[in-house]
């Protein structure tokens, strides 16, 4: 058996080009197939470690989806927003311990901006229920101060003591808030969250931004100066959304119904676990296509590897009826054959983990920065293993073709080739 292997070892390395040629295709197929995996598992972790301690997420009425994409990760825009009374009424709740007050729509530098309470650097919670740190400065204090994500300071190269202007709108090309500088007040440590991604700032601000404002447009000849917003009621008279936490986890549904059934104004309440699991029953069909593709990938290069052995069969007829000659058992010459496929297929898979690590810590960066996933760079999981296996367990099935066509060739045939 062990010489056998050997044998194997040695023909296949005598034909290191044509069978490294099919390891390459085999390697990059694998690493297509766990690069898909990996980043289906690590964006759904992502996602759900963006928020956590939180029972439910308030909005107006909408779908579940939507309220969750742009309440937590400021995707998107809200159809509507939900007025200060109704907001005060929900966070006034004998159930509620906590409630954060969220108010979306303007940005910065193609970055969104949040307006928030104070308490929100202190509630907040990602991961495992860990809470916000400062790697600069602190949280707001003044009207005109605003804390960065670290992904934001990183990028634009902000400090703390920096000044910037925010810009009306969700794009880039919005008209600018430019009489109204902010202060950079704080850092946030990195989360890998939305949070990293977005300059937080006082509700007072947002109102104070849009004194001079109609209908998403400056007033024409009515300039309002910082120094003079402070005469003015900076009390928002609407938010777009709002993070509760209850005192007991079991009142949960009671204020969902609570919330669904406010008579106010028509308000959304839902469970971020539940709503998450909708969003992944909504992209499955897409996971499930991107893993598909990518085990035919697998396949082509599989059937590339069956191929190229068979194809080389008859330039070692000779070959195989000198062993056959020397005692070697037909069940022998099928092991070889077998056994080369093999080996060319747990080599491909072997490198393809190879590529796949170099590849999660090159690109791990750029989707940080560009979809806010968070790629491990970890050793293969179990279900990555998984694959890898199974990955081997079809080149087995792929190289008996070519051994079994080996086997069948007789002695005679092999010593006396057709011309």
């Amino acid at each position: 058996m062990k010489a056998v292997l050997r044998l194997a070892a040695l023909s296949a390395w005598s034909r290191r080009l044509t069978l490294g040629l099919t390891l390459v295709a085999i390697a990059l197929a694998v690493t297509l197939l766990l690069a898909v995996e990996r980043l289906r598992v690590d964006a759904r972790q992502s996602f759900t470690q963006s928020v956590s301690g939180v029972d439910l997420v308030v909005g107006a009425r909408t779908g579940s989806v939507q309220l969750m994409l742009y309440a937590v990760f400021h995707a998107g825009a809200a159809s509507n927003g939900i007025s200060w009374d109704s907001y005060r009424a929900i966070a006034t709740h004998p159930a509620v311990d906590w409630a954060l007050p969220l108010a979306l729509g303007d940005s910065h530098r193609g970055f969104p901006v949040l307006g928030t309470s104070v308490d929100y650097f202190r509630l907040f919670r990602h991961g495992e229920r860990e809470a916000l740190q400062f790697a600069a400065g602190q949280p707001f204090t003044g009207t005109f101060e605003a804390v960065l994500g670290s992904e934001v300071a990183r990028r634009l190269g902000y400090r703390t003591g920096d000044t910037i202007t925010l810009n009306h709108g969700l794009g880039e090309l919005g008209p600018a808030h430019g009489d109204k500088p902010f202060r950079v007040a704080g850092i946030l440590a990195a989360t890998g969250t939305p949070v990293d991604r977005t300059v937080h700032v006082s509700l007072e601000a947002i109102s104070a931004l849009h004194l001079d404002w109609i209908g998403g447009a400056p007033v024409p000849g009515l300039v309002i100066p910082t120094e003079h917003v402070a005469k003015f009621d900076l009390q928002p008279k609407q938010i777009t959304a709002a993070l509760v936490g209850l005192k007991q986890r079991g009142d949960v549904f009671r204020m969902q119904r609570f919330v669904n059934q406010y008579r106010g104004e028509p308000l959304l309440a839902v469970l971020p676990g539940v709503a998450l699991d909708e969003l992944w029953q909504n992209i499955a069909m897409m996971e499930r296509t991107l893993l598909t593709v990518s085990a035919l990938v697998v396949l082509v290069g599989l059937a590339g590897l069956a191929a190229t052995l068979l194809a080389g069969l008859n330039e070692r007829r000779r070959e195989l009826a000198i062993l056959r000659a020397l005692g070697a058992e037909p069940g022998d010459i099928f092991l070889m054959l077998t056994a080369e496929g093999v080996l060319v297929t747990t080599a491909g898979a072997l490198l393809g983990l190879v590529l796949l690590t170099i590849g999660s810590g090159l690109a791990a960066p750029w989707l940080l920065d560009r979809l806010g996933v968070v790629l491990g760079t970890r050793w293969p999981g179990r279900e990555e293993l998984a694959l890898v296996g199974a990955v081997i367990a079809t080149g087995l099935i792929a190289s008996l073709i070519p051994g079994w066509r080996a086997w069948r060739m007789s002695l005679a045939d092999g010593l006396t080739p057709k011309l």
